[in-house]
Order: C-alpha cells, then sequence, then structure tokens
C-alpha cells in the first residue's frame, strides 16, 4: 500500500510539474513548487511562492521562512523534511508582483490538483492555515471573515488545524498590535508540532 502511494504520488507529482494551466498569466512561467509525502504529519498551507522561491526552487527560503520555522520551533532540516512537513501553498507558481506584494495565488491551480494532493496525505495531524486563501479553502465552515478574526479564535480548530497570520515581514505591524499571538498561542503551537513530529526529531539547535 505504502508503495502504491507513494507511487501516485510521484505521477501526480511529474503531472503537477508539467502544468501548464495558468502560463498565460503567470509572468515569470510555470514553476510548480511544493513538498509531500504520505508520512507527513504536518500540513502547511500557504499563499504561493515568493519571487526568490520561483529562483531557487526552495518553499519559504527568505524571511518569511526563518520567521515560520522560529513560530514552529524547527530547524531547517526538520522544515525541508517531506516525510514530515507537507508544503501545500494555494498556488504552485510565483503569481507575480502587485501594488503592496505580491499577486493572489492562481485560483485554477487549486482546482486542479488539491484535492488530490490532500488525499495523499493520511497522516496529517495538524494543518497550519496562513493566509485569506487557505482560510476560504481549509477553514470554509468558520464563520470568521477575516484572517485576524480565525486567529483570534484559534482555539475553536485546535487540535488538528490552526489559522496564522502570514510571516511576512510586511506583517510586523500586526504582531506588534497583537502580543497575544506571541505569548499565548506560540508556545501552545510549538508543543503540539514538537508532539506531532516523530520522536527523535531534531527540532532547534
Amino acid at each position: 500500500m505504502a508503495q502504491t502511494m507513494k507511487k501516485r504520488i510521484s505521477l501526480l507529482l511529474q503531472d503537477i510539474q508539467a502544468c501548464t494551466i495558468c502560463q498565460p498569466t503567470l509572468p515569470l512561467g510555470p514553476r510548480p513548487i511544493l513538498q509531500i509525502h504520505p508520512k507527513a504529519s504536518i500540513l502547511i498551507a500557504g499563499q504561493a511562492p515568493g519571487r526568490k522561491a520561483h529562483e531557487t526552487r526552495v518553499p519559504f527560503d527568505d524571511p518569511s521562512g526563518d520567521r515560520l520555522r522560529e513560530w514552529l520551533g524547527v530547524n531547517r532540516k526538520t522544515f525541508y523534511d517531506a516525510h514530515q512537513i507537507a508544503i501545500l501553498p494555494m498556488g504552485f507558481c510565483y503569481p507575480g508582483a502587485g501594488k503592496s506584494g505580491d499577486l493572489p495565488p492562481r485560483p485554477e491551480c487549486a482546482s486542479a490538483w488539491r484535492a488530490e494532493l490532500l488525499a495523499m496525505l493520511p497522516n496529517i495531524k495538524l494543518t497550519l492555515v496562513i493566509g485569506q486563501y487557505a482560510l476560504d479553502y481549509h477553514l470554509q465552515e468558520s464563520p470568521f471573515r477575516s484572517v485576524t478574526e480565525a486567529v483570534k479564535a484559534w482555539k475553536e480548530f485546535w487540535p488538528d488545524r490552526l489559522p496564522l497570520p502570514h510571516p511576512s515581514p510586511r506583517n510586523n505591524i500586526w504582531l506588534k498590535r497583537n502580543l497575544w499571538f506571541e505569548h499565548d498561542l506560540l508556545p501552545v503551537l510549538r508543543r503540539r508540532v514538537k508532539t506531532v513530529l516523530r520522536k527523535g526529531t531534531i527540532l532547534k539547535k
């Protein structure tokens, strides 16, 4: 069964890497970036890769990733271990820059691939829902209209799902205005991550 699942994922990833659905709208062309393995126990549901990720093909390889790893209490080795952490943004390709940051993830991506990919992650125990577009997909039943409202009500989704603000430096003002996030939520998150990940995992050096 495990070998069958790995083969299915491998074939699906080949199809995703060859995807051109959004090619006419992508300023740098398609370059899908994701991380998945059926043994993963944590899912990071983000927005879309940034320009640096597009260049390096490494998700969250920027200050946002540094902050996210700090929030989780994990090092880079653990973060990029697909056997432990799956990274599936709502859009797999860099969407281009807008007036106040990157453009939204292309909606075609989720409708084409997301349900099938999520079905190949049977061991997820914690899903981190980052940003509005991920919230709209993964917390569809949520009555909260904004990310801030959802994050403030995080206990309603705990312990299997957790809405988070984007870890981008652009959110520094939000973090300063919501000190409870660091004081109250992050310690609980780090304990949960430590529990969910396999024994023997190196979290932080």
